[in-house]
């Protein structure tokens, strides 16, 4: 039976076609300098869109070589829950609800919630 056994290949080890013939896309090379004295250089298609700022491996931005840093970009303020509530309320609406609640407390007709 071992004579008519099957023969075969690993599947994704080997390709079967060869570089022949092929003709790979032009391509640039970008040369960036990282904030710990590194340079990277990373290959680009040549009609891309190189960007002046690159995220270095170590952390921090790479630098594009003989390129001016871009000015950052305006971000929105965070906002937090007490911006959010003086949205809806002005303080002192917000403290007629604090002494409304507070008095409820303190003569027994509500309940604390527990935890």
């Amino acid at each position: 039976m071992a004579e008519r056994s099957l023969r075969g290949m690993k599947i994704g080890a080997n390709s079967l076609e060869s570089e022949a013939n092929v003709e790979f896309a032009p391509r640039i090379e970008a040369v960036y300098d990282c904030p710990d004295g590194r340079v990277i250089v990373i290959p680009f298609a040549a009609d891309a869109d190189v960007p002046a700022v690159w995220e270095a491996p170590g952390g921090g931005e790479a630098l594009l070589r003989d390129a001016t840093r871009p000015e950052p970009k305006a971000t929105k303020k965070q906002r937090t829950h007490w911006d959010m509530l003086l949205e809806r309320r002005t303080v002192g609406e917000l403290e007629e609800l604090l002494d409304e609640r507070l008095a409820l407390l303190r003569s027994g007709q509500a309940r604390r919630r527990s935890a």
